[in-house]
């Protein structure tokens, strides 16, 4: 786990903005536990308490990262009953809290190859906020484990089964096309299905997204300027972008719609 200067990597990905400090107090408190970490930060930026967006990126973006400790913090039920946990996998460690939001991220690295709840106090801050978990409980933890600590010592282990899992987002095929749930939306108004691409391979070029005539493309100059096109992105999932526009506008959806696309069988 360690880069090219010999430190340990970390990332970070979080729904904290960057208006306010609360970044930094999770930096600081790597720099102080583990001062030789690199830390990459994915982003900070996830829609507030949009445990799916941050799971979506976070699963998208582990696989071409350093192996190293992944803390994740999109956590609306900070300060409750909900768990904090971390996870081993193949290709790294994961630390966050348990409400979904690691478990994609998990599948992309290898698979879960063993878990634990975040109980042991030595590991923790020595005053743990209700409401800043990031900074006194997954930051300190995630900074013991990229120096070598050993898992079990953060926890009990946890049954992966039992872990908390985000529902499953529609995914529905049928002769004509299919219908998917909007996945996610990124900066720049690109709309994502959980659709797997496979089921825009068999579509026709010209198809229509939610009624509207587009182009089933392969990049988004593959419609014109102004027009609709429906690809594959670069996560393997089927996407919708408008050129030199914003898909997210003109289709007026946001994350759990349902998107029907089809073959436009009309007469050209």
């Amino acid at each position: 786990m360690t880069g090219p200067a010999g430190g340990p990597w970390i990332s970070l990905t979080t729904d904290y903005g960057l208006a306010d400090g609360f970044v930094a107090a999770c930096h600081g408190v790597l720099a102080r536990l583990a001062p030789a970490a690199r830390v990459i930060d994915v982003t900070h930026l996830v829609p507030p308490a949009d445990v799916r967006r941050g799971a979506a990126v976070l699963a998208q973006t582990v696989p071409y990262l350093p192996v190293g400790v992944h803390v994740a913090v999109v956590d609306p039920g900070v300060g409750t009953a909900r768990r904090g946990v971390a996870l081993a996998t193949p290709g790294g460690l994961l630390v966050g809290p348990d409400n979904g939001l690691l478990l994609d991220a998990a599948e992309a690295l290898g698979g879960i190859t063993g878990a634990v709840e975040l109980t042991n106090p030595t590991w923790l801050a020595p005053a743990v906020s209700r409401t800043f978990h990031g900074r006194d409980v997954f930051a300190p933890v995630a900074a013991r484990l990229a120096l070598g600590a050993p898992l079990a010592e953060a926890g009990p282990a946890v049954d992966p089964p039992a872990l908390v899992r985000l529902p499953e987002p529609l995914v529905r095929a049928d002769d004509t096309g299919f219908t998917a749930e909007v996945l996610t939306v990124d900066h720049f108004g690109n709309v994502q299905l959980a659709a797997p691409g496979e089921l825009l391979s068999g579509l026709p070029e010209r198809v229509r997204v939610a009624g509207r005539a587009a182009v089933h493309g392969r990049t988004f100059g593959d419609a014109p300027a102004g027009g609709l096109v429906a690809y594959v992105d670069s996560a393997g999932l089927v996407a919708l972008a408008v050129n030199t526009g914003r898909a997210v506008d003109l289709l007026g959806v946001r994350p759990g719609d349902a998107v029907t696309v089809t073959g436009d069988l009309a007469p050209g």
